[in-house]
């Protein structure tokens, strides 16, 4: 288990800091850089101080965009805490120097640029716990923004809000259990894998294996005819199953001719008594690293 630390860069309580909420300051940091320094310095002996105690392995900072990397010397910050610790990661709220992007709440229409990258959405409304915030996501809710997230090769950070004693409520356990419980029945085509492939492929989002020769399906309804639909896969599948499961699936492939490169369109069976109540998963083991046909496709003849 590895531990991550937040840390908020701001810090509108101390009365070194300039800013006493988002719309009143307490100083101009140009006219009174001795006052400024002195709350950095306040600041690294904190970050210090649980470097020292708690040793993490990951830095989560929050609120850079009050102030430049110069004014917070973020470089000079990030040298700090990386001494003796090498190996420590930066979420990329350190000025644009940290290691991954943390979108927020919303997940992302299109992935992010970044190679890593990390949604951050909260179970309810609320990042800490609020008593009448009941508007809790549905299992099903969670588990479709986890999917989304995961077959654009990034991670969900999922906020919980435990209670001033510690406790976890009710709704929010019966949500992780339900999320714990699809991940452990799902966990091959989870963990250890990467970025699926696109919409134009599958219908769906889809993750594929870290030596590319398995290819994740993830089926959120019944589909019609009970069965799915996968095109431009120039790779011959030698298995579809169900993950979870392991019912093997039969397949039809459609419109493929043997003196043409295009690779046909494959329709797979997916038995009702087989379906998840929440996503249901299809290995296609593949008889090489997946490749994607995107060629032209004209006169069938001429090719």
């Amino acid at each position: 288990l590895k531990l991550g630390l937040y840390y908020s860069l701001p810090d509108w309580s101390y009365k070194d800091y300039n800013n006493l909420t988002n719309k009143i300051k307490r100083y101009n940091i140009d006219k009174d850089s001795k006052r400024w320094n002195s709350f950095l310095n306040y600041r690294d002996n904190q970050l210090n101080e649980l470097k020292e105690r708690y040793k993490p392995d990951l830095w989560w900072f929050d609120g850079d965009w009050e102030h430049s990397a110069i004014d917070w010397k973020s470089k000079e910050l990030k040298v700090m805490l990386q001494k003796d610790s090498p190996n420590v990661i930066f979420n990329s709220r350190l000025n644009q120097l940290g290691d991954y992007e943390t979108p927020e709440i919303g997940i992302p229409v299109y992935r992010p640029s970044s190679k890593y990258w990390e949604l951050c959405m909260t179970i309810n409304d609320s990042w800490g716990y609020q008593q009448n915030d009941n508007n809790y996501k549905t299992p099903m809710q969670i588990i479709d923004l986890f999917v989304d997230t995961i077959s654009k090769g990034g991670n969900l950070l999922l906020n919980i809000s435990p209670k001033s004693d510690g406790s976890i409520p009710e709704k929010q356990k019966t949500i992780l259990k339900e999320l714990g419980k699809w991940n452990k029945k799902h966990s091959s085509a989870i963990y250890s894998t990467k970025k699926g492939i696109p919409y134009d492929h599958f219908y769906g989002p889809s993750t594929i294996s870290e030596d590319k020769k398995t290819l994740y399906l993830f089926v959120r309804d019944i589909p019609k005819n009970n069965q799915i639909i996968l095109k431009g896969i120039s790779n011959k599948i030698n298995r579809a199953y169900v993950v979870g499961n392991g019912t093997v699936l039969n397949q039809q492939l459609l419109c493929k001719v043997y003196w043409n490169k295009y690779p046909g369109i494959t329709y797979i069976d997916i038995p009702r008594e087989t379906l998840d109540p929440y996503y249901t998963i299809i290995a296609l083991v593949l008889d090489s690293p997946i490749k994607l046909f995107n060629g032209n496709t004209g006169a069938i003849e001429a090719n």
